[in-house]
Parts: C-alpha cells; sequence; structure tokens
C-alpha cells in the first residue's frame, strides 16, 4: 500500500451503524488498524453510530466521525438513543452528515460492516454519490454468520441487499472461514453476490491492543468473564459470581459498557459478599485480561470468540440465543468441529459454571481454523484498487440480472 500517483495518501472510509453494542465498530477498527500497519501513511476515517466508539484505541492516521446514536428495540426496529427525534428525522440527519462526510474525504475505498445500505437506508445517497462518481472502490463486509438461516434470508430480501450490492458494492468479503460456515451456501445467496464474495479468515490473528493493561487485575491466577457489551450479559455475569470458583483463584467480570446501571449495582452487591470477585466495567483492553486469564467464560459475539480463538486461552462460550440465535448458531458451529465448548444459555447456572471452572475439558487443539483475516486485508485492498471499474454496459448487465 502506499500513495496514489497523484500524490495523495490513500483514503479508506470504514462505517458501521452501531445500534446495539461496539461489535460492528471493532471490527472495523480492527481492520483499520491492520491497513495503518501496512501502510503508515495511510489516511483512515470510521463512522460510527457508537458514542463508546471514541474510547478504543485508534491507530495513527486514524480518526472517528461519531454519529447521533440509534438504538435498537425488541421489535428489530431502530428509535433515536438520546435525542428527542423521530426516526425518519435521525434517520435525514445521519444520512446528510454520512453524504457530507463521504464525499468530502472522498476514499479511495469504502468497507461498510454487514447493513449494505445503512442503517434504515441512511448510506444510499452516501453510496450513489460516490459511485456516480466513479473512483471510490466499495467492499460489504459480512461477520461469519449473520441469524438462523430463515431469519437471514428475510432480512436479507427485507433489507434488499442483492440490489444493494449490485448498485453499489465491487466486492463482499466475509470475515469468516467458509470450512465453519460458509453463508453463500447457507442462505442461498444469489450469484451475482455469490460472484462478488470472497472469504478474508476470521479477523483472530493480529487484533489491536491497549497500549497498556488494565488495573486492578488480581495479582495471582484469576478467571475471566466476558460479555461483550453488555446489555444483555447480566444473566452470565449473575451465575459467574455466584460459581465456585477453582482452588487458589480469583474472579473478574467484566460488565461492558451497555449494562444496565441497575443490573450493575446488583452484581457489586453479589461481588461484595466474595472477595475472590472483581467487577469492572468499560475495560478497552480485555485482550490483556484473556491472555492472562486461565479460563475464561464468554458470550458469543464475533469479536469475543475471535480474540478467544486467537489467545488459545481454554474457554467456555455461552451464547445469546434470543431474539438473534447469530451467536448460537456460530457457538454450535465451532463446538461441532471441536473448536470450542458451549453451554447453552438455557443450562445456565451457577452449578454449570462451577462444573466447567473447575474442570479441565477443553477444546481440540488440532483442528485448523483460519484466523489469518487481518493479514490478507491489506492485499485484498490493493487487489480491489488494482481491479478496472466496471463498464456502465457491465453495470446494465449486472441490474438486468437482479431483475
Amino acid at each position: 500500500m502506499g500513495r496514489q500517483h497523484n500524490g495523495r495518501h490513500r483514503r479508506i472510509a470504514l462505517y458501521s451503524h452501531d445500534s446495539q453494542g461496539l461489535g460492528h465498530v471493532r471490527r472495523n477498527l480492527a481492520i483499520a488498524s491492520a491497513l495503518a500497519a501496512a501502510d503508515p501513511t495511510v489516511e483512515i476515517l470510521l463512522l460510527t453510530g457508537a458514542p463508546g466508539a471514541t474510547t478504543l484505541p485508534v491507530p495513527p492516521g486514524a480518526d472517528f466521525l461519531t454519529l447521533p446514536a440509534l438504538a435498537k428495540v425488541a421489535d428489530g426496529t431502530y428509535r433515536a438513543r438520546s435525542l428527542a427525534s423521530s426516526l425518519d428525522a435521525i434517520i435525514e440527519l445521519r444520512s446528510g452528515i454520512l453524504h457530507a462526510a463521504l464525499c468530502t474525504f472522498d476514499p479511495d475505498v469504502l468497507i461498510v460492516d454487514k447493513v449494505a445500505r445503512g442503517a434504515a437506508g441512511e448510506l444510499e445517497a452516501a453510496l450513489a454519490a460516490l459511485r456516480s462518481k466513479g473512483r471510490t472502490r466499495c467492499v460489504l463486509g459480512l461477520r461469519d454468520v449473520l441469524d438462523d438461516a430463515a431469519v437471514a434470508r428475510h432480512q436479507w430480501r427485507q433489507d434488499r441487499t442483492t440490489e444493494a450490492v449490485a448498485h453499489f458494492y465491487d466486492r463482499v468479503w466475509v470475515y469468516g472461514d467458509p470450512a465453519v460456515f460458509d453463508p453463500v451456501i447457507e442462505y442461498g445467496l444469489p450469484p451475482i453476490v455469490a460472484g462478488r464474495t470472497s472469504f478474508t479468515g476470521y479477523l483472530g490473528h493480529g487484533r489491536p491492543r491497549a497500549l497498556t493493561p488494565p488495573t486492578r487485575v488480581p495479582s495471582g491466577p484469576y478467571v475471566l468473564c466476558l460479555m461483550g457489551g453488555g446489555q444483555d450479559g447480566f444473566s452470565v455475569a449473575s451465575s459467574f459470581l455466584q460459581a465456585r470458583l477453582p482452588a487458589g483463584r480469583s474472579g473478574i467480570v467484566v460488565t461492558g459498557p451497555y449494562m444496565a446501571m441497575e443490573d450493575r449495582r446488583i452484581l457489586q452487591r453479589l461481588a461484595g459478599g466474595r472477595p475472590a470477585m472483581t467487577v469492572m466495567g468499560f475495560v478497552p483492553g480485555t485482550e490483556h485480561l484473556v491472555s492472562g486469564a486461565e479460563a475464561v467464560v464468554s458470550m458469543g459475539g464475533y469479536n469475543s470468540v475471535c480474540e478467544l480463538l486467537a489467545s488459545g486461552t481454554r474457554a467456555l462460550i455461552v451464547p445469546r440465543a434470543r431474539p438473534r440465535s447469530e451467536q448460537l448458531v456460530r457457538a454450535e458451529r465451532l463446538a461441532s468441529r471441536g473448536l470450542a465448548e458451549v453451554l447453552h444459555p438455557d443450562a445456565l447456572s451457577p452449578g454449570s459454571l462451577s462444573t466447567w471452572l473447575t474442570g479441565t475439558s477443553r477444546p481440540a487443539d488440532d483442528v485448523a481454523i483460519d484466523l489469518d483475516g487481518l493479514a490478507r486485508i491489506p492485499a485484498l485492498v490493493e487487489a480491489l484498487l488494482a481491479s478496472a471499474h466496471g463498464t456502465v454496459s457491465a453495470r446494465r448487465e449486472v441490474l438486468r440480472a437482479v431483475v
């Protein structure tokens, strides 16, 4: 990677809608770090809807543009998280910001995480403007598992994702290993999408690390409990705090930034009766905690699983199963290949965690899985920029194929 021929530093933008947790922006941030390591001159703009993203470590040459926040409600629709605005008003506001930012930044590559048209279509105007200029190469990045197959197919059609890929995207990257889960096959994605799709491997090895480890880490051996953003991790955390620890070990719970304050207070009270237990809130450097732990109990979000697989630490995944089954599907596929130990959330209890924590079982360590996606992405960007843009007539053929 390097400078453009016109002398301008290469510019890459990464968008994530971020209505719940930090998973999307953390994935984009890992990609940004890999791109910055490959080319120290690259300029990177991370467009995110997660207010907490600005506390995460950012590579040199990268900056955040934070959008007014959205929240996702139980039925899957969005609402304004903080502003007293209607959904239409906040989407119009976010759309205008995205259009202005992307047209001004004029990226060489735009990488969009999961939602091809943006939340409620907010990215569509910016995508159309970039496509009309004909210079920016656009990539749709997908995690390995979107959801249960029937739900994922329905959502794909409802969001008009195939149409968006045909109109706006040059490539689709799946951040996974098809030997574990192949969404092209599992979801029956149409040929126009399949033909633009490549697998990067999981974004496991080489993830960014905070410069300094968290404070309050016990000096002796410990076991760890993680729940991603924390918005639905209370049951896992409370069961862990009541579980029996291995002899001579302490326990750490990281609630994440989005756990409800009342739930945090309850967890603090539970920990108050057990001096060996520590409850932390938002910790940017959880990778330090994972690498130092003897064992980890974790929910099954994409980033958490990638970090656990890459670390080699003994881990138990307790996936979310409702309202979305993405984590459950991922955990079960990994377990079927001997890559993970899984506890269904319906079987979660202090007793079940005690049994696992005090045991010695662990996943097979001789099963291959591709965790090198971050090492490949800079080369994929190079290949993308080296390829010629399709002609107008070719695009018309593509659109006729969709219809």
